[in-house]
Parts: C-alpha cells; structure tokens; sequence
C-alpha cells in the first residue's frame, strides 16, 4: 500500500510499504481521510519516542474491507471513525472507566502504523459506525471528542461567560460545545486577526487580541467587572496558560486542554490568583469515559448528524499520501493561515 513513512525527525516519505495482516479480532479500514494534529507536528519534529519508521495518522474515517474471523459486530462495507487509543484493560483506571488515564495505552499513529497511508489495521473494539456521515467530518470525530471532553468535565452552567484561548481547531470545537452546553458570552483571543474572524463566525460575541489590546482589562469590560466563569486553554502556550489564571472570577473554573511544551513559570500575582480567588482548576487529557469509548464520541457523532455542530468549515487544506510532506513543510513555514489540514489517501 502507499503510506507516507516517518524515517526520522522531519523526514517523511510517501513510498510502498508491506500493508499489516489483519488478525482474528481486527478490522481493515480504507482510509478515505485523516487529519494532522497539531501533536504529530511536535512529535515528528522533536520528540517522536515510538518505533521507526512509523506512519502517523490517528484522527481517520473509512469503510472496513477486511474483518477478522472473531468480529461479529461490524460488517464489511460499514462507514466507521477509527478510535486510536488502545487501553490496556487491566490498569485500575481501566478498570475504573477512566480510560484516558490508561496506565499503559497505545495509540494508532504512534504505536502501530497509523492513517497516513492507503489502509489500516486495528482492534475492532476501535471502530465506530459514523453511518452517513461525511467522511472528513468523520476524519474529525477525534479531535470533536477532545473538545467534548473538555466541555463535559468543566461542566457550564446556563448563563455562563466563557473565555476561550486559542482558535485553532480544538478552540473553534470547544467554542461550538459550549454554546450547545448553554454558555451565554464566549470570548475567543487569539494573536491571528483571521482565527478571531473565524470566531466570529462561530458565534463568540468578543475577540481579544492581546497584541493589540490589554486581554484582562477587555475580560473585565466584556463581563461587567466580575471576570468569566470559566477559561478554556486550548493554545498550549506557556503564556495563555498563565492567562487563564488572570481573567477567570473568584470561585471560576479553569480547563486546560492544551499541551504544555515548556515549562510554565507562574508570576507571583498570577499564582495567587488561583488560592486568593478559590479557582478550580482542571486539565482534560484525551476523550475517553465508559462505556468505552464514551459519551463524547456517541454525544459528538449525534450533534454532528444533526447538523448541531459544524466540522467542514473548519478544513483549510487537503493534500494526498505523496504531499505529506509538503503539509508538513506548509505547517511548519507558516506562510499561510490554516486550521485542519485533511490528508485523503484514495487516488479520485
């Protein structure tokens, strides 16, 4: 099958690969799209710690063409999101429901061959019917989870004010989340003028460039003084994940999403914020809960047939297998504005 193959950091190839044998609990999945996280970007830059040559790809839909002998609850022919995280079962959080915090969990895309190529093999406890579905929608389940997951855990309450940082993707999810969860104001900031005009869009009542404009005193403005009930870190920045500590109200509520990719080094004023002001504060790490996979994948699938939530407007670029690299390349340049970028594997 064609993948595009990681060899090292920064070095991708689209090339021919030996496909997997599927075994008796596994399913075939032709891929039809696969999304590029924002984590594969770090990963294959600097801290890719699993084996290689690899192929990443872990937010993917197809249509199973191959099922092992044991599986009899997903047929041939059947339209599915693959679902990458591969819990051990046996952990005390596994055992808890809790599998996020699976002790010894695998990942599609990580450990095993991932989505960035013609087809792929996995459990078929990984596979979940997206039915009609278009599929780079369903190629976008994964990250919708996330932001789900997020949102269900900080847990809104009607009339909420909800400042959001960070309008990437995972940020325009969260922001549609909260508004279907009853948020009333949603403030969106971000440094890119063009990610707050997305915003906009989505329906957030205020943008905040903090580039532009002093971020706490236009929270306080937009929230007559108090401060918002809850901030959303979605940028993993070291300096928004301090922000969120200068904007939320006594007694508010703190959700970090994002990945910290250096350390964060808290001001004095900003730390006491959180003892001084009793703020919750609460990271979310992946979408899981039981039964497995969770109500935020089933509650996603659901909105997003429903027309609930909106998934398309958010793809900026698509490439095939062979220009992996050049998404890369386009990421990594930042030459030009983009949001999810849909890798399709099919040749038309």
């Amino acid at each position: 099958m064609r993948a595009a193959v990681l060899y090292e950091n920064n070095e991708i190839r689209a090339e021919q690969v030996e496909q997997a044998a599927c075994g008796a609990d596994e399913v075939r999945i032709k891929v039809m799209a696969a999304g590029i996280c924002g984590s594969d970007i770090h990963k294959m830059q600097t801290r890719w710690k699993y084996p290689l040559p690899a192929v990443m790809g872990h937010e993917f839909s197809g249509v199973i063409v191959e099922k092992g002998a044991d599986v009899a609850h997903v047929e041939v022919g059947s339209r599915v999101a693959g679902i990458p995280l591969v819990p051990c079962g046996k952990c005390e959080y596994c055992q808890a429901g809790e599998f996020s915090l699976c002790e010894d969990y695998r990942m599609v895309g990580s450990h095993f061959y991932g989505a960035f190529a013609e087809n792929v093999v996995m459990k078929a406890t990984n596979v979940i019917d997206i039915g009609d579905m278009d599929f780079e929608e369903g190629a976008m389940l994964e990250p919708l989870a996330v932001a789900m997951h997020g949102v269900l855990g900080i847990q809104p309450e009607l009339g909420d004010t909800a400042v959001v940082f960070g309008i990437g993707t995972i940020g325009i999810l969260v922001v549609q989340c909260l508004q279907l969860a009853g948020v009333k104001d949603i403030i969106a900031v971000d440094i890119s003028d063009g990610k707050l005009a997305e915003a906009r869009k989505f329906g957030c009542r205020y943008t905040i460039n903090p580039r532009e404009d002093n971020l706490a005193e236009k929270v306080l403005e937009y929230t007559g003084g108090r401060g918002a009930d809850i901030a959303l870190e979605c940028a993993g920045s070291k300096v928004t994940q301090e922000q969120c500590l200068r904007v939320t109200k006594k007694k508010g509520k703190i959700g970090y999403l994002g990945i910290a990719y250096a350390d964060v080094l808290l001001p004095e004023e900003a730390f006491e914020n959180i003892f001084r002001r009793e703020l919750t504060l609460k990271g979310f790490w992946n979408s899981y809960s039981a039964p497995f996979p969770g109500e935020e994948w089933t509650t996603s699938i659901a909105f997003v047939n429903q027309g609930r939530i909106q998934l398309k407007p958010l793809i900026s670029h698509r490439y095939k297998v062979e220009e992996v690299g050049d998404a890369f390349a386009m990421i990594l340049g930042r030459e030009e504005d983009y949001n999810k970028v849909m890798i399709l594997p099919q040749e038309e």
